[in-house]
């Protein structure tokens, strides 16, 4: 694997904005960042008003955005700073968003690339700074994505389906929650099959998460629960402290089996274990959805499903926050296509449909 000296190779240092009312806040942050060479503040202000004139006339790739502001607050800006510049990432730097707040879960959806919680006045240490630096690599630090460094990305598999999709499984990581939201903008008709979700979030997330995602969609929305009967247009939700995995029970029902076990990899949830599960259950009637994240979740499941007859559509890298997951799948040459999420489920449609 080649090394990489940069963040963003052949791109320069992460160009960052920072937005926060407090001058001190500012001036910390701005210390921090200008200690790594991966990252340069190219600016600073106290409004989302004088962030958006300068995204209008110059260059950013990340904005650490306060919620908290004079004017026009940060959760309300939100969308117009995403729009102002293609490709900005916004990381939420704030002390009214903590992890598994609603109002994080709302800053995910509306397109924020993670959440991070500001300490108090003072609380500024090297702990601080450190997990800040490691929070913000996960966006930029293209050092995640080995197996698209070692082999380019093999493409799509442009084959019939083998027979009516009978389960949908979707996993997502860093910046999935925006996506997801894209991606059930798509869905026009009933699927008449199942879904099942994980996403990777902390268990403190999981009400807030399934409470936007009622939002998001007009399928019925559950967490799953072990024991549960998996229902048409259901869409079922992993818990953060477990696996959610089906099996077949009596009379050859469907069922969700959780397990709390982390994947080799580490994930709790994972997407590896939902799609094996699905394989397992429903064979070539199983597909996945494969959605941006950082690391390669879901590849070996994917490899599974593939195996069984089923496929496996994955979000391009465009459109990706962190294309590790997606381009992993990929780079395995597993997809049958690559697009943005928002044209997913017609296709996902037309695609289960295709022998019914």
């Amino acid at each position: 694997m080649p090394t990489m000296t940069s963040h963003r190779t052949g791109q320069g240092a992460v160009r960052t904005l920072i937005v926060d009312d407090s001058v001190v806040v500012r001036t910390v942050i701005e210390r921090i960042l200008n200690l790594d060479p991966a990252y340069n503040v190219v600016h600073k202000t106290n409004s989302a008003e004088l962030a958006l004139g300068y995204l209008a006339d110059h260059p950013v790739d990340l904005v650490l955005l306060d919620i908290e502001l004079p004017g026009q607050s940060g959760l309300a800006a939100l969308p117009a700073i995403l729009a102002a510049r293609a490709g900005v990432k916004v990381a939420i730097l704030s002390g009214k968003c903590e992890e598994g707040s609603a109002a994080a879960i709302e800053a995910l959806a509306l397109g924020a690339s993670d959440i991070v919680s500001k300490p108090g006045s003072g609380s500024f240490g090297e702990q601080f700074s450190q997990a800040l630096i490691e929070r913000l690599n996960r966006l930029f630090d293209q050092r995640v994505l080995t197996i698209l460094s070692a082999a380019p990305v093999v493409p799509p598999v442009l084959q019939p389906a083998l027979q009516p999709l009978s389960c949908l499984g979707i996993g997502a990581s860093t910046g999935g929650i925006h996506a997801l939201g894209q991606l059930f903008e798509g869905l026009a008709a009933p699927l008449g099959v199942p879904l099942l979700l994980t996403q990777h979030l902390p268990a403190s997330f999981t009400i807030y998460f399934a409470q936007q995602l009622t939002r998001m969609t007009s399928l019925r929305v559950k967490i799953a629960e072990t024991g549960d009967i998996l229902a048409p247009d259901t869409l079922y939700v992993a818990p953060g402290n477990a696996n959610l995995q089906v099996r077949r029970g009596l009379y050859g029902r469907v069922m969700i089996q959780l397990n709390p076990e982390r994947t080799p990899a580490g994930n709790l949830p994972g997407v590896d274990p939902m799609f094996a599960s699905m394989a397992e259950v429903y064979g070539a009637g199983a597909a996945g959805v494969v959605l941006t994240g950082m690391g390669r979740d879901g590849t070996v499941g994917a490899r599974d499903i593939v195996a069984a007859g089923g496929w496996i559509v994955a979000q391009d890298e465009a459109s990706s926050v962190v294309w590790g997951m997606p381009g992993s799948v990929a780079g395995a040459g597993l997809t049958c296509a690559l697009m943005e999420p928002k044209y997913m489920m017609d296709f996902i449609m037309r695609r289960g449909r295709i022998n019914a």
